[in-house]
């Protein structure tokens, strides 16, 4: 499997030198225990169609809300992603063969559910080829779509190598958001994400927009691995200048002592409000800053403010979005290797 990163590099608490103890949380990252009948219908649901959820894989704070709420984001393309991220409690290793009945499988689940908003996200699959993955994402889409026409789903896709016909792929499947993760500032990104290049994830989110000017577009920023507050507005001012409508701002966690990058500081519930302030003034859709906030938090509330202006703009709905196909077929790196 050449050419696939395992990743061995990310510091560790030891590696780093410092003394590998769980640090307190201040009180605002508190959490309530709350389950109840959805919590355990949805937990045996993802169970018996044997799909993965980043609600359990990533080790969610807000897994009991959001279940007991009905709202899940399944993770499709196998349980074992190819990159290694220091933040990201996702099983790393060889993963098993591309499975092509999954997107069935999760559109069970959702009709199951009767949701109204599904969200996807995905392991990386450096081991395929990004169309062959970007199929995946796109059968995934319409195969919700058809069940039922009337739920609304959000993509949040890997950077797909940068390659712009696998971009194209997933654009033209029909999501009703898509979504890339920049995750880290420009300085941090070869240290927390050495799998990904944060030119090439910005690239991504520029491509899927230019494609589909009508189509919202989303990126997730965790704070307290490292970076400064001015790295932050550095990243909002990219995202946005990449057409990024949505944007959600959460406080890093790390899923280990021993196996992931300590937290470096925490983030008041007022600064990340002065993010929510700043990404508002660079003109965002909707920005959702807050501690326990993760990408998929409050999606559907995002999706509808996004919509309503991308329609006041536009005037189309979903199936008459337009695609446009961009020149070339080569990504913003080339081949786009994983390292």
């Amino acid at each position: 499997m050449s050419g696939v990163f395992l990743g061995d590099s990310i510091p560790t608490r030891q590696a780093l030198g410092a003394a590998p103890a769980r640090v307190a949380r201040p009180p605002w990252l508190k959490t309530k225990l709350r389950t109840g009948r959805n919590y355990g219908e949805l937990k045996h649901l993802v169970k018996d169609l044997d799909l993965h959820t980043v609600c359990e894989q990533a080790s969610c704070p807000n897994i009991y809300e959001c279940w007991e709420a009905k709202e899940a984001t399944f993770l499709i393309l196998g349980g074992r992603c190819t990159r290694r991220c220091g933040f990201c409690d996702i099983e790393t290793g060889k993963p098993g063969p591309l499975d092509f009945a999954e997107p069935e499988r999760v559109a069970a689940a959702v009709e199951h559910l009767g949701l109204n908003f599904a969200v996807v996200t995905g392991v990386e699959r450096d081991d395929a080829s990004p169309v062959e993955v970007a199929g995946i994402w796109a059968a995934t889409i319409r195969a919700v779509h058809r069940r039922i026409p009337a739920c609304r789903v959000e993509v949040l896709t890997g950077d797909l190598k940068g390659r712009p016909q696998a971009v194209r792929t997933v654009v033209e499947a029909g999501p009703d958001v898509f979504a890339h993760n920049l995750e880290t500032s420009r300085r941090l990104h070869r240290r927390v994400r050495p799998g990904f290049r944060y030119e090439r994830s910005l690239e991504v989110l520029r491509m899927a927009k230019e494609m589909n000017p009508a189509l919202p577009t989303k990126s997730n920023l965790i704070v307290g691995m490292g970076e400064t507050d001015d790295e932050i507005l550095e990243c909002l001012a990219d995202l946005r200048e990449a057409g990024v409508d949505l944007v959600t701002i959460g406080q890093y966690l790390a899923p280990s002592v021993d196996h992931h990058l300590p937290v470096d500081r925490w983030v008041t519930p007022d600064q990340f409000d002065r993010y929510g302030q700043a990404g508002r003034a660079l003109g965002f859709a909707w920005v959702e800053s807050g501690p326990l906030v993760r990408s998929s938090y409050h999606a559907g509330k995002q999706f509808e403010a996004a919509s309503s202006r991308l329609s006041a703009l536009y005037g189309a709905g979903r199936s008459s979005f337009p695609v446009a196909s961009p020149s070339g077929d080569s990504g913003p790196d080339g081949e786009g290797s994983s390292t």
